[in-house]
């Protein structure tokens, strides 16, 4: 076990209990750094403990409140910096503006691009991060990018529910390869659904490739904002004869009330990962945790090895 007095684990008020669980994980403590505003909304950070010469992880989600929680990072990063941090590691397991990956129009920006320049240019070492929207965007920043994957999570927990007659459905064309590989894993068929988006957060689906009529959906996402798009595929299914639906996702927004259209009388199940903090939530949905992966992987980087070796189903 490497030594407390070199790594030092920080947490951003997006998702401290996860920050908890990697430290419980590490058998660390968890870092004091004081984080408060003024009364104007401006966000002021000052480290309570030495972090001179130290490696120094920053776990935050760029969940809601996005633009908060993430110039609440930078001036995180900008702290340990000034503070004489040896390296700046952030721990981001929800990675915001990933949606805004490429040009889709004229005038349009880039802003997962613009996110992972400010991160780099404030001072920042290294991301590691879970299940990026577009794996692109890894190659936006010019400093080592960890990208993690739930998907391991996710295949052990649904071979445990022995689900009869499963597919696999894949919500759009992005997710097929990850649905193929669940699929392959699960000894099942998958299908996809062919959609368009005539604005932001809606979707309409067109088409269903596959069949789908007296078996058990498994729909795979990355993540699920307002849950509007999530239960039109479900719609869809069930027109075409199929069962009930397991839903799974990385990441929870849960923008408005997503939480709510989830608890769905045509969905079984929702399983998520806890990359994006939530107060509670309803009998049906499933939380894994993805503190074990993220805690060996601060670990590789510490002591050593390969990121590669955590995962039993998929490679990165």
């Amino acid at each position: 076990m490497f030594s407390s007095h070199k790594v030092k684990i920080f947490a951003g008020l997006s998702n401290r209990p996860l920050a908890e669980k990697i430290c419980e994980e590490l058998q660390l403590p968890l870092g004091n750094v004081a984080i408060s505003r003024f009364e104007s909304g401006e966000v002021h950070v000052s480290y309570q403990e030495s972090i001179r010469s130290c490696h120094v992880f920053i776990v935050q989600s760029m969940s809601h409140p996005v633009n908060e929680h993430l110039v609440e990072l930078l001036v995180m990063i900008d702290a340990a910096k000034r503070a004489s941090a040896k390296t700046i590691n952030l721990v981001v397991p929800y990675y915001g503006y990933a949606r805004q990956e490429r040009k889709t129009a004229p005038r349009e920006p880039i802003s997962a691009k613009l996110m992972a320049d400010v991160m780099t240019r404030v001072g920042a070492n290294r991301l590691i991060t879970v299940d990026l929207h577009a794996d692109p965007i890894q190659g936006f920043f010019n400093i080592p990018v960890d990208h993690l994957t739930a998907l391991d999570l996710i295949i052990e927990y649904l071979r445990s529910k022995n689900i009869d007659n499963p597919v696999v459905v894949s919500p759009d064309a992005g997710r097929a390869s990850t649905a193929e590989k669940l699929a392959n894993h699960l000894d099942a068929p998958f299908a996809i659904m062919i959609k368009n988006r005539p604005a932001h957060n809606q979707s309409k689906i067109t088409h269903i490739i596959g069949e789908v009529t007296g078996r058990t959906p498994i729909i795979i996402e990355d993540m699920i904002d307002t849950g509007s798009t999530i239960v039109n595929v479900v719609q869809a299914l069930k027109n075409r004869g199929a069962h009930d639906a397991y839903i799974c996702a990385t990441h929870g927004l849960f923008s408005d009330n997503g939480i709510e259209k989830l608890n769905h009388p045509n969905i079984r199940e929702v399983v998520i990962t806890d990359t994006i903090e939530h107060s509670e939530y309803p009998d049906k949905f499933r939380v894994l945790s993805m503190s074990q992966l993220i805690a060996n992987s601060i670990r590789i980087n510490m002591q050593g090895g390969s990121i590669d070796k955590m995962f039993r189903y998929t490679h990165l």
